[in-house]
């Protein structure tokens, strides 16, 4: 609704980062509230990490930037109100699909290219040969998840590992931008791909009302995933998350924030990154079980034990 002060979600993001790791790869942005004059957009980053992706953080971190600034155009043209009226959902799903992973793969390379014009490799100044195009971009390569909602479209993107999850209004979770195929090894598809931008999955679900909009959706990079035995524990964890911020609210979350993620870091020994967004929900309860649920998901067995993270509603976290 126009000019409405209560938002239409609730948001956290947190990181944390990897054991043994020297930096944190992983990126992550929340912005808006999910209205039409101030969408929401959750966007988390993954430095690959590598020796051969040396300068993978700075290209996490200006892939966050890009995808805000892409997200925002979007979100402008959801609303926009021009002489033919707002554009069509065929014309929005096109430009979805096809103009934003095109403009958002190749503001990166520019934004890569540039930061290596400016900090050339040490190399360089003693007559080492310049690397062609290609291999700068491969010293930046990272993945990438990022979603925008307003009140009448949900959109996410994904490219490489990680995680999009959707907690539907009754309950049911759903991992819609998994890929057919899992990666093989450390193996990803990444924004220094070639062609990367065909390799972007996209998920479209236009909202008809509010209270047929998902309850709630997370962005998580691998190091969250990866902390569990089995897909199943992952999508047990996000029940409980869900679960908990509707009967102990937000703040208590956050508070129980720092052990979750440090848990789940620890046993996948990776940068571990999660953003969420869910549906405010009325005053907290006191429940005894929920308590005890999040317990045993964030147990002491390595690998088998569930984790959650979420952090304040700043605009950008680097752990």
């Amino acid at each position: 609704m126009s000019g409405q002060s209560t938002p239409l979600r609730e948001t956290l993001n947190h990181s944390v980062q990897g054991v043994n790791k020297r930096r944190n790869q992983d990126w992550c942005s929340v912005e808006g509230a999910g209205t039409a004059e101030d969408p929401l957009i959750l966007v988390v980053a993954d430095g690959h990490g590598s020796a051969v992706h040396a300068r993978s953080e700075i290209g996490a971190r200006y892939a966050v930037d890009l995808f805000a600034v892409q997200a925002r155009e979007f979100a402008s043209l959801v609303r926009t109100e021009g002489p033919e009226g707002t554009p069509s959902l065929s014309w929005l799903m096109n430009y979805a699909r096809n103009e934003l992973p095109r403009r958002l793969i190749a503001g990166w390379q520019e934004e890569v290219l540039r930061h290596w014009s400016r900090h050339p490799a040490e190399s360089m100044s003693t007559g080492g040969t310049e690397p062609r195009d290609d291999q700068k971009l491969l010293l930046y390569g990272a993945t990438l998840i990022g979603a925008v909602m307003t009140p009448h479209l949900f959109v996410a993107w994904q490219l490489g590992d990680g995680e999009l999850t959707v907690v539907e209004e009754d309950g049911k979770v759903s991992l819609p931008l998994a890929p057919a195929e899992a990666d093989l090894g450390d193996e990803t598809e990444s924004l220094c791909s070639r062609h990367a931008w065909r390799l972007v999955r996209m998920h479209w679900a236009p909202i008809v009302t509010q209270d047929r909009a998902p309850r709630m959706i997370a962005l998580s990079t691998d190091g969250l995933s990866k902390s569990f035995a089995s897909d199943e524990g992952f999508t047990q964890f996000m029940t409980g998350l869900d679960q908990r911020l509707s009967e102990d609210g937000l703040e208590s979350v956050r508070a129980a924030l720092p052990e979750w993620l440090g848990k789940a870091a620890r046993y996948s020994g990776d940068d571990t990154t999660l953003v969420a967004a869910r549906r405010p929900t009325d005053a907290a309860t006191d429940d005894s079980s929920t308590e005890h649920n999040i317990t045993e998901l964030c147990g002491t067995e390595p690998g088998v034990t569930d984790h959650g993270t979420i952090g304040r509603t700043s605009t950008t976290a680097h752990g």
